[in-house]
């Protein structure tokens, strides 16, 4: 089994190498065919602008360039997923390359500019852009054909406690290219049963809510003897995951926090949100006024939408939308999340839903401090009650600020239930740091692109059972 890893591991960061090197190669030939002779050229006067640099560079210079270059593409690579052969399917592969090739190639073309101290052509980068991308397709394809066909999916014993398994095991079943659960058991079976199926052959054990008594010594049993395992965890290992480890005594010492993050880190992450907020509002302006005038020609109503929703500390703050359902959406005055073809969307709403221009508003949220970009999203006091009723720890989000996007809407999904939403915030939480919060939002823009994350629950998705 180790063996196996280790190979995978290898053909995994080979083909991701490989990668990397064909979308350098486009660079560097459109660098020594097209920009190089351009920034190179001697000073032209043209309008009172002197054009061209006559930047002269020598092996190492280009090298410096094209490694730079390099080194972007596998930092924006890495941080949205475009690597993640045989973990994420090809088309999320290639997705994710997408938002990676853009933001690389927006930078080098104003590197480049930089370099000739005045915009350089752009249709050069447009057509490197389009070439990485037709690789970039081609290869996500390619690499997990080649993977599949030496790391076939996984056959897993499916260990589970009280709750059903049909959540988690539909889960699993969205990646059959990965994983297969070919045997269930129950631990009412009794544990040494599940102790000898364990040592069947499987390529792994998944262990669903099963209750802590039994769940550590599985833990411990198939940790022993090499055996893959797979844990659901609960809310207390979220925390616990998040804690800092002290050396105190001869033993080894968990410390949690009441608020994990520190004074210094909450004063930059406040000075952030300002001046993004700011910079946001202004560049983001024009589409908000083309937003409002289609909404107010389309029904008349208002075009603002403003709600009720909790913060920090369960603090009461009106949240700003653009109005995408009818008037009366909530005539009844029960508060309600929007559901699976809601028929109380507008064509407008729908629109600026899927591509979240309705959250826009939330930015002046921002600019007046009742939210942080980054952030577990705040929910409606009704609506919080309605969780708090089946889930009491869901009051443990609201340790921090409420943010415009956040770890449960990068990895989960507008439907994700409540539970699994707390236990991906915490997650935050536990080990917030300034880089998370700057890949998250790295990370937010491709959602942004992401059908499923704005798809709405299910009509009798309301409240998650307490795991």
């Amino acid at each position: 089994m180790k063996n196996r890893e280790s190979k995978k591991r290898i053909l995994v960061l080979l083909l991701a190498f490989v990668g990397l090197c064909m979308h350098t190669l486009v660079y560097a030939w459109f660098w020594f065919n097209v920009y190089y002779p351009e920034v190179s050229r001697p000073h032209i006067s043209v309008d009172g602008y002197q054009l061209g640099n006559g930047l002269k560079l020598y092996f190492r210079g280009h090298l410096l360039i094209l490694a730079i270059y390099f080194i972007l593409l596998l930092f924006f690579s890495n941080t949205y997923g475009g690597l993640k052969i045989g973990y994420l399917r090809p088309m999320d592969v290639f997705f994710s390359q997408i938002f990676a090739l853009f933001m690389v190639n927006f930078i080098s073309y104003f590197q480049i500019s930089l370099l000739n101290n005045w915009l350089v052509q752009v249709v050069p980068i447009f057509e490197i852009f389009v070439l990485e991308l037709i690789i970039a397709f081609l290869w996500a394809h390619i690499t997990n054909a080649i993977y599949m066909r030496i790391f076939p999916p996984r056959n897993l014993l499916l260990v589970s406690g009280v709750y059903p398994v049909d959540d988690i095991e539909q889960k699993f079943n969205t990646r059959k290219d990965k994983y297969r659960i070919v045997k269930k058991m129950n631990i009412s079976e009794g544990i040494d049963a599940i102790y000898k199926e364990c040592l069947g052959q499987y390529d792994g054990v998944v262990i669903w809510d099963v209750p802590s008594e039994f769940r550590n010594g599985l833990v411990k049993y198939c940790y022993g003897r090499n055996i893959r395992i797979y844990v659901m965890p609960k809310i207390t290992d979220v925390l616990l995951k998040g804690s800092a480890q002290l050396h105190l005594f001869d033993t080894p010492v968990l410390l949690l926090r009441e608020y994990s993050i520190k004074v210094e880190q909450r004063a930059i992450k406040r000075l952030f949100d300002i001046l993004l907020s700011i910079l946001l509002i202004v560049i983001t302006s024009p589409i908000m006024l083309i937003t409002a005038i289609i909404i107010k020609c389309y029904d008349k109503g208002p075009v603002l939408y403003r709600q009720v929703r909790c913060t920090k500390d369960m603090k009461e703050f009106k949240i700003m939308k653009f109005r995408s359902m009818r008037v009366d959406a909530e005539k009844d005055g029960v508060a309600r999340l929007a559901a699976k073809n809601d028929s109380r969307i507008t064509p407008v709403g729908k629109v600026i839903r899927s591509c979240r221009i309705d959250e826009l508003p939330q930015l002046f949220n921002i600019l007046a401090g009742d939210m942080s970009f980054i952030g577990p999203r705040p929910e409606r006091p009704e609506i919080i009650r309605q969780y708090l009723d089946e889930l009491p720890e869901f009051a443990f989000r609201m340790k921090v600020k409420a943010g415009l996007a956040g770890y449960a809407q990068v990895y989960g999904k507008y439907n994700t239930t409540p539970y699994d939403k707390l236990k991906l915030d915490l997650t935050y939480i536990e080990n917030y740091s300034v880089w998370l919060d700057i890949k998250l939002m790295l990370l937010t823009v491709k959602i942004l692109f992401t059908p499923d994350s704005t798809e709405g629950v299910e009509q009798n998705q309301v409240t998650a059972q307490k795991k």
